[in-house]
């Protein structure tokens, strides 16, 4: 960690229903824009990670569009939505080893078709439920949501989390999304609004669950030396850390009770030198309400079953004291796996938020993926790091 590692460049494609590109292609022009946006050309990339989505292309095929030879590092990744954030570790970790010296990490899948309604992008057929996993079907468990209404019930059975403390997460993100002009949602709601939305897997209800965006996303790696003499603020990177905790859905667990944040967290705050206290804005995987809920008591930026009067105290609003998910995240923003709370942080350390700009000395950014099983943290400050 002595010369440290940063984020050089970012680059977004357009996001939400677009269509008429792979995620291939997708992937790509996500990649060039990162590497213009850091004042560099494509043929200093030495490594390039690419998390493929669930319809993406394998990373040989994404460097072969882009006309990348001999590269150093090159894989693919899905750890679902915890990839981004074990993607950048990993390019800061072989920049600061040697083992490459300029690392592009991209997200892009394209789930949207035209005339498709949302709900049924990641839509699995019943003949794919097959051995154990076609008894949770036979129950009813067949989707997603259902998995994380079943955690937000447990939340809720053993703490009293209500849904309108949900409801004020949801409210809170979009009170930052109308302030961003990339935001896919941008009309203010209420919390009767939220109350009123229908049930999409009770408790959660339609504005408690993500957005659903083709797209990518792509960042660039390098040393915080070399990021200096660049054409954009370099945002470093100060820890990170990975959790998995792999809990089963059966009595006696902490399925929906905690997730890999308490422990990738600690890990990250460890490595940077922080506390929950010092950092002044979060931005948290929220591919539901419930997300943010329990990832603010594993953080410990509250304490374990205090997240639902944490939220509805307002503290994450742009007036609260822990502005969180300040581009509107994926309730509201787009949904880009665990690049939307990144890419958001960038924008942010580099003082680029405009009316949604908020502290930014230091900023936590999680990714949480699969049905809790996976879990990422990141801590980056526009600040060099000893410095």
């Amino acid at each position: 960690m002595r010369d440290g590692a940063a984020i050089a460049g970012l680059g977004m494609t357009e996001l939400g229903r677009v269509y008429g590109r792979s995620p291939r292609r997708l992937a790509a022009d996500a990649v060039r824009a990162a590497v213009a946006d850091a004042g560099l050309g494509l043929g200093e990339l030495d490594g390039l990670l690419v998390s493929h989505g669930l319809g993406g292309s394998p990373g040989i095929e994404v460097a072969d569009t882009l006309g990348l030879r001999d590269l150093r590092l090159l894989t693919q990744m899905n750890s679902f939505g915890a990839t981004a954030g074990a993607m950048l570790s990993y390019a800061a970790m072989s920049v600061l080893s040697g083992a490459a010296t300029t690392v592009a990490c991209v997200f892009a899948d394209a789930p949207l078709k035209p005339k498709q309604s949302a709900g049924s992008a990641y839509h699995r057929d019943a003949a794919e439920w097959y051995g154990f996993g076609g008894m949770t079907a036979a129950l009813g468990l067949r989707s997603v949501n259902a998995f994380y209404a079943l955690a937000a019930q447990r939340h809720m059975a053993r703490y009293g989390t209500t849904s309108e403390q949900l409801g004020a997460i949801a409210v809170s993100t979009r009170d930052w999304a109308s302030r961003n002009p990339l935001a896919q949602m941008r009309d203010p709601i209420t919390l009767q609004d939220h109350q009123d939305s229908r049930w999409v897997a009770e408790p959660l209800h339609l504005l408690d669950c993500c957005l659903v965006s083709n797209g990518a996303i792509a960042v660039v790696v390098t040393s915080a030396d070399r990021a200096a003499d660049l054409a954009r603020p370099p945002v470093h990177l100060w820890g990170w850390g990975q959790g998995h905790p792999g809990h089963r859905k059966e009595r006696g667990s902490a399925f929906g009770l905690t997730t890999g944040a308490a422990t990738s967290g600690p890990i990250a705050m460890k490595m940077a030198g922080i506390t929950p206290a010092d950092v002044t804005q979060a931005q948290l995987y929220d591919c539901y309400t419930y997300t943010v809920l329990v990832s603010l008591e594993d953080y410990g930026f509250c304490g374990k079953g205090e997240g639902g009067a944490f939220a509805a105290s307002g503290a994450l609003g742009p007036d609260g004291a822990l502005p969180t998910n300040t581009g509107g995240g994926q309730l509201s923003g787009y949904y880009m796996w665990g690049m939307t709370p990144v890419s958001e942080a960038v924008i942010q350390a580099r003082g680029d938020g405009g009316d949604r700009q908020a502290p930014s000395d230091m900023i936590l950014v999680s990714g949480n993926g699969g049905i809790l099983d996976h879990h990422a943290t990141l801590v980056l400050s526009p600040h060099r790091k000893g410095a």
